[in-house]
């Protein structure tokens, strides 16, 4: 048996051995699309023959996993097109894992907070168990991490964290990968393009136990699109098709996608980035100098905390400035600012200038 074999098989043992029992004998739905055809009638999928808007297609089912917009992501991220899932959002792909992997009422999920919070509401509303454990106190991951995660079936990083802003080496999350090859390690990287050389996309190859997330949403500015994807071995991709919605990706928000990851769009996505970080660094800067603790920017938002909160707070909802506060008892006198454009950072600036500097 070749090396390659070898490596296909493991990889496949892993997803059966995690996966949901009842999904090894389950045959997926079979969509029209996924059925496909070759045809100039196409009668299969009780659709209307009529197309009511200016966009072609539109009046047609789209492909569950449209070829062109997979191959647009492989050719941005480096990861093969068969190791790619796209959906809506990340938010569907933390979903999806879940549902695949994690039995209700018997399994459970690891995460560190403060972090990001649908990961364990997700779980939660399909009866996983979540082991909710603490960043350290410099928000790095603890170091006895394979001990204090148990049995969990899936194990989320978020890196860039949200929302404190930092950022764990890549050794250190490569060190969680081998020290847990029996969990999926999801490291969430919906803020990447900020400080792209934390990334582990690179290591999808080497490591079976491996998943990324990625969007849209931020620095491609397409939130309002819902556009996600979910990168891991071929095998872990393939159990996950086998719960996927049957269209999960809109024609229009499929086009939309496409037309972003093209040359021009990520030269558009890059430039914007540039001037992201240098709106955050101001605002960071200016931060720091109005007494603020500012933690370290490596996405496209600041955490900031203050000694008297509810002063900025009172001002900026007298302005109509939204920015978001924390329950989190460690966020409990924080702000996260996210990054704007020049003319909302300079105004920004300047209106918590007499508040902060009286703190």
């Amino acid at each position: 048996m070749s090396e390659n074999e070898t490596e296909s098989l493991r990889t496949g043992e892993l997803a059966q051995r995690l996966a949901r029992p009842e999904l090894l004998s389950l045959e997926p739905y079979q969509s029209a699309r996924r059925i496909g055809g070759q045809g100039d009638i196409w009668i299969n999928a009780n659709e209307s023959p009529f197309n009511n808007a200016a966009l072609a297609g539109i009046n047609r089912y789209p492909e569950c996993q449209p070829p062109e917009l997979i191959s647009a992501y492989s050719d941005y991220s480096g990861v093969a097109k068969e190791c790619i899932i796209t959906g809506r959002g990340a938010d569907e792909a933390i979903e999806l894992l879940i549902r695949t992997f994690c039995t209700p009422g018997k399994d459970s999920i690891a995460c560190f907070g403060p972090t990001y919070g649908m990961y364990a509401i997700s779980a939660k509303t399909f009866n996983v168990g979540v082991n909710a454990l603490s960043l350290s106190a410099d928000y790095q991951l603890p170091q006895d991490i394979a001990s204090r995660v148990a049995n969990a079936k899936l194990v989320f990083i978020c890196n860039p964290n949200n929302p404190t802003g930092t950022v764990i080496d890549k050794a250190s999350i490569e060190e969680v990968i081998t020290q847990l090859p029996d969990a999926l390690v999801v490291v969430d990287e919906a803020y990447i393009e900020f400080c792209p050389d934390y990334s582990v996309a690179d290591l999808i190859d080497k490591y079976d136990n491996l998943v990324v997330l990625r969007t849209l949403s931020k620095a491609f500015a397409l939130a309002g699109a819902r556009c996600g994807f979910m990168m891991a071995s071929s095998s872990i991709c393939k159990m996950v098709m086998r719960v996927i919605a049957p269209y999960p990706v809109p024609l229009p928000v499929s086009l939309l996608a496409t037309s972003a990851l093209s040359e021009q769009g990520i030269n558009t996505m890059t430039e914007q980035v540039t001037r992201l970080k240098a709106c955050g660094a101001r605002l960071s800067d200016a931060l720091q100098g109005y007494g603020a603790k500012v933690l370290p920017a490596n996405g496209n938002f600041v955490l900031a905390q203050f000694d008297d909160i509810s002063a900025i707070q009172a001002i900026l909802l007298s302005n109509g400035i939204v920015a978001r506060a924390y329950n989190d008892p460690r966020l409990a006198t924080c702000i996260r600012f996210s990054f704007s454009n020049s003319d909302e950072t300079d105004f920004l600036i300047k209106l918590l200038a007499p508040v902060t500097a009286s703190l």
